[in-house]
């Protein structure tokens, strides 16, 4: 039974998500305290996270923060803020997706199973042959999920990771955000190109000697985005 950590301050919200989550046979622990979800998200070992924005004590920001920095797990933000500004800043800490409130509880569960059937898809390969992609001093280990520029590792979160092999595998192929959004996150985009577009600027930072003028992953103005060999 896969293991979720909510971290909700508002009761009635965070009893659906629950609710909602139990029935689909998930084991679920709810706390309304940003500090009491950091040590729980921290110390006890959960297969997804949903996290709530405006908590008291730790805010959700800086629990994404905290976590993604030592734990690879599917982060899911939760959140009444809706402004582009709260999306980018989530997802550039590391969360894998975010729901604006109100949210329908049966599209929350849908997106959790996606979000733990990849993860368990793509870390689930460790019997598998060694498979690296080498590319002008990029080399992206699938086996381990490590990627080295010139022989420096570089961080990449899952998501992150998991939308640099998809497109260096394809190399020259254009493919749109909304395409990307479906076959990376496994849910159909709804008019936000949000999600797709932080994640290329934060994998372009990481790897891109000069993020502004990439080598690797190229906008095709009106079109989206392509690797480049």
């Amino acid at each position: 039974m896969k293991k979720i950590l909510i971290i909700e301050d508002d009761p009635s919200i965070g009893e659906l998500q629950r609710d909602y989550l139990v029935i689909n046979d998930y084991e679920v622990n709810l706390v309304d305290s940003g500090k009491v979800g950091l040590e729980q998200a921290l110390t006890v070992e959960y297969d997804l996270i949903i996290i709530d924005l405006m908590l008291p004590h730790v805010d959700g920001f800086e629990i994404c923060r905290q976590v993604r920095e030592v734990k690879d797990i599917p982060i899911l933000i939760v959140s009444a803020k809706k402004e582009d500004i709260d999306k980018i800043r989530g997802l550039g800490l590391g969360a894998d997706d975010y729901v604006i409130k109100p949210f329908s509880p049966s599209e929350l569960v849908a997106r959790v199973k996606a979000h733990l059937a990849r993860y368990d898809r793509l870390s689930g390969n460790k019997q598998q042959d060694k498979k690296e992609i080498c590319i002008r001093g990029l080399r992206i280990d699938e086996t381990s999920r490590r990627v080295y520029v010139n022989n420096s590792e570089v961080n990449l979160t899952g998501k992150e990771f998991d939308l640099l092999a998809f497109l260096a595998k394809r190399p020259n192929r254009v493919f749109s955000k909304e395409e990307l959004f479906e076959l990376i996150w496994g849910l159909e985009l709804t008019g936000d190109t949000t999600t797709v577009t932080v994640h290329i600027r934060k994998i372009r930072g990481k790897i891109e000697i000069d993020p502004a003028n990439p080598q690797f992953i190229e906008t095709v103005w009106g079109a989206g985005y392509r690797f480049s060999v």
